[in-house]
């Protein structure tokens, strides 16, 4: 019983996030909770159950899925393709990890990059929230508040539980207002089994979607770091980064294939961890399985469809300003701004990652040889450009390191 308990706190602190990427993107919530639970499993065995994370829906997709869904008039399913093509490139660059080691691969991803494409990410969706706030700025600025103020006042398990609780709360404002269209909950059966579709393939969405890889592994790397740091291991050293990026990828292929959003590792549940002090690994397996059950009960999924849009624009705006904030601190804390050549490239993604995007909603046309003109997102071509410019700009940098690591093999250690 007190395990069921310890997997459940696990499944109300990934759930929040969880739904609410479907939400915003328009895939089936509950796809996406099933997807979260599967995608955990394979990870698990990718990583020998050594590792007790939860792998949840990635808000660093949303932007890229939205541009995709734009592109081919609403038609999920060639994102779908997109979401699988980035699942491949995650396992091919842990074959790659493998072979060269992480020190090297990691020269690519600097704070200068990384930090600043995260930065683009939360600012590319802020507009985004703050459309769905548009259906009505009182309930959306209430839900808001009260997530502010669990955020800043509360404590232990009930801060945890922020997301929830301001949700559930704007969710009953909206339903003693006669806010809320309950058909979809009156109109689902009791259990039924998730709407699974199928992919589709086009260059024109794996180039919208799989580039953005670039800025979500630097995120894989930290989210391992924090949690072994929680649990006091070194899981990049011991499964290994290889393995833990072949688990992502894995699980991220299996969503694309079923028809949910990309999964990524969740730092909701290593604050769990971090709370209850139990490190279990089981315990978060034991929360996958009540996952696929709880996505099988359709009065749930038509539940989580009938939640207002203004309730989630207000949640956003919290969720999306916080990725925001951690891409500034992440440059801030990494010192990097203190180079002029940092600041160019810093300045360049920024430019690139919200000019385009601000300026041609549908993105830049590019013309490739062999096949038709497609469309590349702002995020996407920032991403490829700030690594290009820093490879360029600090090529010192990366000669002094190549020096380092032929004098001293160990420098490529972790």
């Amino acid at each position: 019983m007190k395990k069921t308990i310890m997997s459940l706190q696990h499944l109300l602190a990934m759930f929040g996030a969880t739904v609410l990427v479907p939400i915003l993107t328009g895939f089936d919530p509950s796809v996406a909770i099933f997807c979260a639970g599967v995608g955990t499993l394979i990870f698990h065995f990718c990583t020998e159950g050594k590792v007790p994370v939860f792998l949840g829906s990635s808000f660093a997709f949303i932007p890229v899925i939205l541009a995709a869904k734009e592109a081919f008039n609403g038609d999920l399913a060639y994102a779908q393709g997109g979401i699988m093509v980035a699942g491949l490139l995650y396992v091919t660059m842990s074959f790659i990890v493998k072979a060269v080691g992480v020190e090297k691969i990691k020269r690519y991803f600097p704070a200068q990059v990384t930090g600043a494409m995260i930065g683009v990410i939360g600012l590319n969706l802020l507009p985004t929230a703050f459309n769905m706030a548009s259906e009505n700025f009182v309930i959306a600025g209430i839900t808001l508040a009260i997530a502010l103020c669990i955020n800043k006042f509360g404590k232990g398990f009930i801060k945890q539980l922020g997301i929830l609780i301001a949700v559930f709360s704007g969710y009953g404002l909206c339903l003693a207002m006669g806010l809320v269209d309950v058909s979809t909950i009156t109109q689902a059966s009791l259990f039924e089994i998730p709407k699974f579709t199928l992919p589709k393939f086009d260059l024109q969405a794996i180039i919208i979607i799989a580039p953005v890889v670039i800025a979500v592994f630097m995120e894989h790397i930290g989210d391992m770091t924090t949690n072994g740091a929680v649990v006091g291991k070194n899981f990049i050293e011991n499964p290994g980064l290889n393995k833990t990026l072949l688990g992502d990828g894995l699980a991220t292929i299996v969503a694309g294939f079923l028809g949910g959003p990309a999964n990524t590792t969740y730092g909701e549940n290593t604050a769990v961890l971090a709370i209850t002090k139990n490190y279990d690994p089981a315990l978060l397996r034991r929360t996958a399985v009540l996952a696929i059950g709880l996505a099988c009960i359709g009065k749930f999924g038509g539940f989580l469809q009938s939640i207002p849009g203004a309730v989630m624009g207000g949640i956003s705006i919290l969720l999306f300003s916080m990725i925001t904030l951690v891409g500034f601190k992440t440059v801030k804390d990494s010192n990097c701004i203190e180079s002029k050549s940092n600041l160019v490239i810093i300045a360049t993604i920024m430019v690139i990652g919200l000019g385009t995007t601000y300026l041609s909603n549908k993105g830049i046309v590019i013309g490739i040889p062999i096949t038709q003109s497609v469309t590349i997102t702002g995020l996407s071509l920032a991403a490829i450009v700030g690594i290009v410019l820093n490879r360029v700009l600090n090529n010192k940098d990366f000669k002094e390191k190549d020096t380092k690591t032929t004098v001293s093999p160990q420098a490529t250690t972790v």
